[in-house]
């Protein structure tokens, strides 16, 4: 068979695995969402809404990151907290820690920004989108608005995997100036196992179809991003399934699935590669000589809780914070539990 036919067979089969999900996902879900558009009720949440300065830092290939730094009141240059750095994951943007800085930010210097390619930083070119180069803008960020600072970088997923490539690419940061890291369902490797939360074959189709799935449709990009648009309520009941445990919010589902929506697909097919083939294990020593704490979801279905876990096991000293019922976007769905254990990290992290 031609490369072409090959690839078209994997689609063909990607397709149908992908409408198991979709169909599974949405059985009660798109009622639910019928109900939320034809009533809402308020959140009381403006996501998106909190802004604090902004700035441009140049990443060591030229490419422009936005970031955004919140300075509350009265802090002195000589305060001995530390600054908040917060590495986004996946196709999100700077606005999925929404809920951690309103708390934080009357308290903290905070540094907020968007990964290469993702919400308002510059598009990157293909072969820059790699963890390693990850790694390397979040050390860009870091001179360019902590200089000075001793840090605690928060990574989620995507943010996490770029932490630890800080951590291999530049060791001697950590115990010195960054004091603490907190890992949020992330992975240090190991991701081709992961099957979606899906049991049996259906799993093992999908982690083994996905690479081709995500290549051939990284060809038809204007035909992806027609089929989300169309797609919204489908989409809505996927990111309720893999993205959130039981008991999220309809609004938080519909604020992550709208930042999902804003990452161009190619985007998404340009860092596939590297986050299906990641691997920071050799990374983790560095983060033994400062507090590190790994947050993860026992429902996480992108990044399974047995990832944290072995984390948490290879990195001496580490503190495991592990909530039963939540997924992936537990930032979102236990911001609280998630904020109080920054605050600890803060604590630790400042006698450091």
């Amino acid at each position: 068979m031609s490369s072409a036919g090959t690839a078209r067979k994997y689609a063909g089969i990607a397709g149908a695995a992908v409408g198991v999900i979709a169909a599974g996902a949405a059985a009660g879900v798109l009622a639910e969402r019928r109900l939320i558009r034809r009533g809402r009720a308020p959140t009381g949440e403006a996501f998106g809404s909190l802004r604090g300065s902004q700035h441009t830092v140049a990443a060591d290939d030229d490419l422009a990151l936005h970031a955004e730094v919140e300075e509350p009141e009265g802090r002195g240059a000589h305060s001995k907290s530390p600054t908040l750095v917060f590495v986004h994951g996946y196709a999100l943007n700077l606005d999925c820690w929404h809920f951690q800085r309103a708390a934080l930010r009357d308290d903290h210097r905070m540094i907020f920004y968007d990964q290469r390619s993702h919400g308002r930083s510059a598009r990157s070119r293909r072969e820059h989108c790699t963890i390693d180069q990850l790694g390397r803008d979040l050390a860009s960020v870091l001179d360019a608005l902590a200089a000075d600072e001793r840090v605690v970088l928060v990574g989620h997923s995507l943010g996490g995997m770029s932490v630890m490539a800080l951590a291999e690419q530049s060791p001697e940061r950590f115990g010195s100036r960054i004091v603490g890291a907190m890992l949020i369902s992330t992975s240090a490797g190991a991701l081709k196992a992961s099957t979606l939360g899906l049991p049996g074959l259906p799993g093992r189709v999908v982690h083994w179809i996905s690479p081709a799935l995500v290549a051939t449709l990284a060809r038809t990009p204007r035909l992806v991003e027609g089929s989300r648009r169309f797609g919204s309520d489908i989409g809505f009941a996927v990111t309720r399934k893999l993205a959130f445990g039981s008991h999220a919010p309809p609004a938080y589902v519909d604020f992550t699935d709208e930042m999902l929506a804003a990452t161009p697909f190619d985007v998404v097919a340009d860092f596939f590669p590297g986050v299906d083939t990641h691997d920071k294990f050799a990374a983790l020593p560095a983060l033994a000589v400062t507090s590190t704490v790994v947050v993860c979801g026992g429902r996480d279905a992108i990044t399974p809780v047995s990832h944290s876990r072995r984390l948490a096991e290879l990195v001496p000293g580490c503190r495991l914070l592990e909530l039963p019922q939540a997924g992936h976007m537990i930032m979102l769905e236990c911001h609280e539990a998630v904020t109080g254990a920054i605050r600890q990290l803060i604590s630790r992290g400042g006698q450091a």
